[in-house]
């Protein structure tokens, strides 16, 4: 697909993490890169490369502009902070399915694991049962749903699930720059919020934009609803995130864990604390997706060395001088991006 010199996809969320990851990748491979934003003048400063539209993801109208001419809509974009989740997700979503039925475009969801309920533990596959016990699982539920529905009507639909994402331009809601290191800080201690002998998926924003970009360049041959697990990185024990930060950031730190306890009496106040608190159940238990659909379709799933995806998200996020920056094959692309 992207022999095509001017095939153009339009990032909603761009300025996010996975919106910011997928973009930067798709521009690295020959794509135009189009992004709504509603601070247009302020994103292009931010990233002059991409082509951007003034707009609001929750404006139908605004959505339809921007996606005048594209071939791929990558859907990454979320309230901010969480607040009014529920309120706020699926609307968005309909005028991102309203655009790409209008204009014949394909639509990318970045997934992940909270739509997956205990019954579908410890291996969910693309097709098990979604039963959520969470608002957030739920919802995103009926995103699958409503983008199936879709996809039976003539848009396209490309889903990628993950683990819990990591990596330069994570967002500070994210479990590795909210949970186990401080942003900004040296690393002292590492509060891992895992239970030991249980297992954890991450996903390293990188290799997931990585995903993304393969699937899109040949999404001609993909059927019209297709959904992919990654592996990412497995957490065997629930340690081995923990113990790869202490390494990277000079083996002194000390592991500790995660301090639960302050999550219920900030709930109330704080939202974040809220989300936390209704995910938690995914350390308690394992959770694995296994990667064999992808690598079936792909031939092999991009994966970074564990050491070189967490030096490069401790140096983005402050944790780390910028002097490790000489020590890493590359902020944004895996250095084996060619593989396979």
């Amino acid at each position: 697909m992207n022999s095509k010199m001017n095939t153009t996809a339009l990032i909603l969320g761009a300025t996010g993490g996975i919106g910011g990851a997928v973009a930067r990748k798709l521009l690295a491979r020959g794509w135009r890169i189009r992004a709504l934003n509603r601070d247009a003048a302020k994103a292009s400063r931010r990233e002059p490369a991409f082509e951007w539209m003034q707009g609001d993801a929750m404006n139908a109208g605004d959505v339809l502009r921007a996606a005048e001419g594209v071939d791929l809509i990558v859907h990454a974009v979320n309230p901010p902070g969480y607040r009014d989740w529920e309120t706020l997700v699926l609307p968005m979503l309909d005028n991102s399915i309203a655009a790409a039925r209008a204009v014949g475009a394909r639509i990318v969801l970045p997934g992940n694991v909270y739509n997956f309920g205990p019954d579908a533990l410890p291996a969910p596959t693309e097709d098990s049962p979604q039963h959520p016990v969470t608002k957030k699982g739920l919802v995103r539920v009926e995103m699958e749903k409503r983008l199936k529905a879709a996809s039976q009507s003539g848009a396209g639909v490309i889903i990628v699930r993950a683990g819990d994402f990591f990596g330069p331009g994570a967002t500070g809601n994210s479990w590795f720059s909210s949970g186990l290191v401080t942003p900004g800080k040296p690393v002292g201690t590492i509060k891992n919020p895992g239970r030991h002998g249980v297992g954890h998926q991450w996903a390293y924003l990188p290799d997931m934009a990585e995903t993304i970009a393969r699937l899109a360049e040949r999404a001609d041959r993909l059927p019209p609803f297709a959904v992919y697990h990654m592996e990412g990185f497995w957490d065997a024990d629930g340690m081995q995130m923990a113990e790869a930060i202490k390494r990277v950031a000079g083996g002194k730190a000390k592991i500790g864990g995660f301090p639960w306890w302050i999550v219920p009496l900030a709930a109330p106040f704080v939202a974040v604390m809220r989300e936390i608190r209704e995910m938690r159940y995914l350390w308690k238990v394992p959770l694995r997706m296994r990667n064999g659909k992808l690598v079936a379709e792909l031939g092999k799933e991009p994966q970074t060395p564990i050491d070189e995806a967490v030096r490069a998200s401790l140096v983005a996020l402050g944790c780390l001088p910028e002097s490790h920056r000489d020590m890493m094959t590359g902020l944004i692309a895996p250095s084996h991006e060619n593989a396979g």
